[in-house]
């Protein structure tokens, strides 16, 4: 699979470190009152989506940034790959 880095161009998928769902930019709070729960569904559950999927990716064997890459989960067709920080600060967070 290639992955078309948004600064370095088409980069085979084995120099990437897979992480799972986007949603994981999104950390509770820890101070918030219902953090406990909010922190085991954070870390445990997971959605297994047969289709398009956000998905982040880590750079580990070039230049260590983060990605997302939207892809579709049965053909694996890459169809989107942004930086992490600018889909964090699109989804409101990363300040």
């Amino acid at each position: 699979m290639i992955i078309n880095h948004p600064l370095l161009g088409p980069r085979d998928a084995a120099e990437f470190t897979y992480l799972g769902d986007v949603s994981l930019i999104n950390r509770p709070d820890w101070k918030d009152a219902e953090a406990e729960r909010k922190f085991h569904d954070y870390l445990y559950l997971r959605d297994n989506p047969a289709g398009e999927h956000r998905e982040l990716w880590y750079h580990e064997q070039g230049d260590r940034s983060w990605l997302v890459v939207t892809r579709d989960t049965v053909t694996h067709e890459v169809k989107r790959v942004e930086l992490a920080r600018e889909a964090a600060l699109a989804m409101g967070r990363g300040k």
